[in-house]
């Protein structure tokens, strides 16, 4: 949601391109590993460690959301920009905690824990 909302207030703001997009492939993405974990296709496409695929997709939104976001702000060529840039920042964060908390859940040597229940 913080992702849409950078998105929607650099396309009301008609900041640069460059802003729009990142916010908008943030958002494409997001919808698609929700799309993915609910649709419990990790399951079934596992040729992929999809929670690792997770962390390197937050590590690298979080690198790109500071470089823009830190232009949209010090720049601020308009108060959506501004705001924009401002969400992004939180976005940013959002981006770091999620690394984190995947990285802290996952095991790469042990068993993989199940966070639901078996029938």
């Amino acid at each position: 949601l913080m992702a849409l909302a950078t998105f929607i207030c650099f396309v009301a703001s008609r900041s640069h391109e460059a802003y729009t997009a990142l916010a908008v492939i943030e958002v494409v993405i997001t919808l698609l590993f929700f799309l993915l974990y609910l649709l419990k296709l990790d399951k079934k496409m596992k040729w992929l460690f999809w929670p690792l695929a997770d962390i390197f997709n937050s590590v690298i939104a979080a690198v790109f959301l500071l470089v823009v976001c830190l232009f949209a702000v010090i720049i601020k060529t308009n108060y959506g920009t501004l705001v924009g840039g401002v969400f992004g920042l939180v976005l940013l964060v959002l981006c770091i905690v999620d690394a984190v908390v995947l990285f802290r859940k996952i095991s790469l040597s042990g068993p993989r824990e199940r966070n639901y229940p078996t029938r």
